[in-house]
Order: C-alpha cells, then structure tokens, then sequence
C-alpha cells in the first residue's frame, strides 16, 4: 500500500460545531417587553399602578438579557445584531441610571424633559442607519426598526416641547413598536424550533 493509499483510510474526525443559537429573538423579546411596558406608561394605560415597572426590566430585561444577546451575535459574527442588540441594551441600563440617579435632580420637570429628548434624539441618530442596514435583513426587523425610529422622534418632539398629548402619542406609537418585535421574536423563535409552525419575515426590501 503507498503511502497516499494509506491516507485514504485514516479515520476523520469532524471539526467540531462553533455555532449557537440564533439569539435574536431573546434580544427582540427583551427589547420588546420592556418597550411594551414604558410606552404603556406614556400611552397612559396605567392609570392604577406607579408607572414605574419599566424600571427594573430596564436593568434585568431590556438591559443586561439584550447586552447578552448582542454580544452572543458578535460570536455567531452577525454585525448587525451585535450592533443593534448591544446598543439597545445599553441604551435601557443607561435610562435605568438616569432615571435613578440624575432625574431626582432635576432642578425642574422641564429640565428632566429636555434630558430625555437629547437622549431620544441621540439614539434617533443610531436608529436611523440602523434603519436603513435592516432593509437588508427582513422586512420584519426593517418595521421593528421604521416604529421605533416613528417613536423616538415623536417621543424627543414631544418631550423638548413639553407636550404631554405628544408624549402620549408617541406612547402608543411605542405600543405598535413593542407588537412588531414580539411578533419578530416569535418569527425568530418558530424558525429556530423547525417545525411546521412557521412566522414569516417577508423579505428583505434591498438584496
């Protein structure tokens, strides 16, 4: 037997598997919840309890659990969901400490306002490439993304004005917003499961 003869029967060993588990629909489910429960503090809805329950899912949720899963797509080398995972988790840890520890000291209701606009107008900034990357993905991350841009600049409109009927509506907007990524979280989630129950995504607007 020659010796190239003698490599054709030498046992392989498969490389082993690096991948993981899509985490985006933890990260859209995270993004979703915690959206869902600010918005229906400024929609109004929550006329009998402390319009606070955000706060904690702002940490432990929308926060920390969204920072996981961006950076678990830095190991699955998705670019876009790193990105977009790790700055919206960052983005509700950084509303959380504000609004422990800066909006307590806010000289005026007004001022506290203003606050929240620059930094709705900041991640506007961020929301707006993002935006415009996501017509590459699917059409159910591009409207996850088309609300929330809606939302944040209602929202920023409204607080620098101090118009409370626009902070109202850009609550609801933020409703519609928190539905959209549910639903593209169950999307992600029936895909990963790979049975016959399937969410569609549509397609992507530009590939």
């Amino acid at each position: 037997m020659s010796v190239s003869e003698d490599r054709t029967v030498q046992p392989t060993t498969a490389a082993p598997a690096t991948g993981i588990a899509d985490p985006a629909p933890l990260g859209l489910a995270a993004f979703a919840a915690t959206t869902f429960l600010l918005s229906a503090a400024n929609a109004g809805w929550m006329t009998k309890a402390t319009g606070d329950a955000w706060l904690g899912y702002a940490f432990a949720y929308g926060g920390f659990v969204q920072l996981l899963a961006g950076m678990w797509e830095f190991r699955n080398r998705n670019v876009f969901g790193a990105t977009a995972f790790g700055t919206y988790g960052g983005f509700w840890i950084g509303l959380g400490l504000w609004a422990l520890l800066v909006a307590p000291k806010a000289p005026s209701p007004a001022a506290a306002n203003h606050d929240i606009a620059w930094i709705l107008l900041t991640f506007a900034i961020i929301n707006t490439y993002l935006l415009i990357l996501s017509t590459q993905v699917n059409m159910a991350v591009f409207l996850v993304f088309l609300t929330l841009e809606i939302t944040e600049i209602i929202l920023f409109i409204g607080n620098f004005g101090g118009s409370t009927g626009t902070v109202k509506f850009g609550g609801y907007v933020g409703l519609v917003t928190a539905i959209v990524a549910f639903y593209a979280s169950a999307a992600g989630i029936s895909a990963g499961v790979a049975g016959r129950l399937r969410f569609p995504v549509g397609r992507p607007l530009i590939s």
